[in-house]
């Protein structure tokens, strides 16, 4: 399992800026549930091949992260 900290301090906006992102950047990738915990958190659920792929806005811990069965690095990189 892969983890990413996007964001020390749980922040919607970059919640759905890092959403955006993931669509944009990780081709193939399916759209799933999103979910609204009890305590106002977010989770965005994706697919992608059959790896599971989620980006939560967590206002129990303060943090916007995303935890992924993939390796998502290789996505952002910019070519040379």
């Amino acid at each position: 399992m892969f983890e990413y900290t996007i964001c020390n301090q749980a922040n919607e906006g970059v919640f759905y800026k890092q959403c955006e992102a993931l669509e944009k950047n990780v081709t193939n990738i399916q759209k799933g549930n999103l979910i609204q915990d009890v305590d106002s958190s977010l989770l965005q659920y994706y697919d992608y091949n059959g790896k599971k792929i989620i980006v939560y806005n967590d206002k129990d811990i303060g943090a916007v992260y995303v935890k992924s069965e993939i390796d998502l690095l290789p996505f952002f990189r910019k070519s040379n």
